[in-house]
């Protein structure tokens, strides 16, 4: 068997410490980034001092969380996190999460609450990240670009020939959730990631609550007994409840709900995270602007990201927008328009680990 320790070491001590190499089952490496516990306090303006969601598996707070730095690449059906490879693509989320989970205890597919504490942390820190997402460069900075490993199809005939999916991490310091070479890769753009623990049914938001999505034995199935859905003032209640928090479609933008969905066209559709609307008489809980459900600031910048949603049977999120979403890509960009079974050469997806 390989020995990375000085793989392990180089990473270390080029990073300062912010970054490290686990191993798992096999013990073959990845490179992944600590992402320290937060607060709700900490992510969001006036937000409460209880700690973020994504911080908690199975009622035990954890002091960190670890972050795959690159987009998954697969081998021996594991997910690695590795420098300047062509991410993985084309695999729908039961596979996604089974490469996660194949790695060993506290393996898993990135939690979408975790995805959510690391775009509010970079919104209020003034690190929005840039990236892939206009065909290898940065839609507003075209100075700024990837090591490209493949090339346009999904848009050919506009775009023949030019750069698609780039190599993991190849991109500048502003790629970064933290513009430093030591922070996550990627998020904007280049691929979508699958994320855990979060759907739509018929509209209706419902989450496996924390990150406890994490769990080895946590089944996210559609039947799974797990999800939850979430009453207007943020309690956790039985999917189906009467007054759960909903999304609509109403004046060509998201509606945060707790009423009956009243769009169900077989369609999914987009508004910009910042311009979605509440419901008259509705005031947005907590957890749903901490889960990037409403925006905390509305109208505020959240970098021209967009909200997509199919409000019709089960849609599980992709996060990040890919190569050719523009100004729509980003940290704050969730598409709700897929099936579980949905795969294309667009879509990948991020391993998280925790301590259990």
């Amino acid at each position: 068997m390989p020995n990375f320790d000085d793989f392990k070491l180089a990473i270390e001590a080029m990073s300062g410490g912010k970054n490290t190499v686990l191993f798992d089952d096999l013990e073959m490496p990845s490179v992944v980034v600590p992402f320290v516990k937060a607060l709700n306090s900490d992510l969001i303006d006036g937000g409460s001092a209880n700690v973020h969601p994504a911080f908690s598996v199975d009622g035990v707070e954890k002091n960190v969380m670890y972050v795959s730095k690159f987009q998954n690449i697969v081998l021996n059906d594991r997910a690695y996190s590795l420098p300047m490879r062509d991410p993985r693509t084309s695999v729908n989320f039961d596979q996604a999460v089974t490469y996660c989970r194949n790695k060993g205890k506290g393996w898993g597919l990135m939690p979408y609450s975790l995805w959510c504490a690391i775009a509010l942390w970079c919104r209020k820190n003034g690190t929005m990240p840039r990236g892939n997402n206009n065909w290898g460069k940065d839609h507003a900075y075209p100075h700024e670009k990837g090591v490209p490993c493949t090339f346009e199809s999904v848009n050919a005939a506009s775009h023949p020939g030019e750069p698609a999916h780039c190599l993991t991490g190849s991109g500048p310091a502003t790629w970064y959730h933290n513009w430093m070479p030591d922070g996550i890769a990627d998020l904007n753009g280049n691929v979508w990631e699958w994320c855990a623990g979060m759907r739509l049914m018929n509209g209706e938001i419902q989450i496996i609550p924390y990150a406890n999505c994490m769990a080895q034995d946590a089944s996210m199935g559609a039947s799974s007994t797990l999800w939850k859905a979430i009453k207007a003032d943020g309690t956790l209640v039985e999917p189906g409840t009467a007054g759960t928090l909903k999304w609509d479609w109403i004046s060509s933008k998201l509606q945060l709900t707790n009423g009956s969905v009243t769009y169900t066209t077989d369609q999914g559709n987009g508004c910009q995270y910042k311009d979605m609307t509440l419901a008259s008489g509705l005031t947005a809980p907590e957890i749903a602007k901490i889960l990037l459900l409403y925006p905390d600031e509305p109208g505020g910048d959240y970098g021209g990201d967009n909200h997509y949603a199919n409000l019709t049977g089960e849609r599980v999120p992709l996060c990040g927008g890919s190569w050719y979403y523009a100004s729509n890509a980003g940290v704050f960009c969730v598409n709700l328009s897929c099936t579980r079974s949905y795969s294309d050469s667009p879509v990948g997806f991020r391993s998280a680990f925790c301590e259990l």
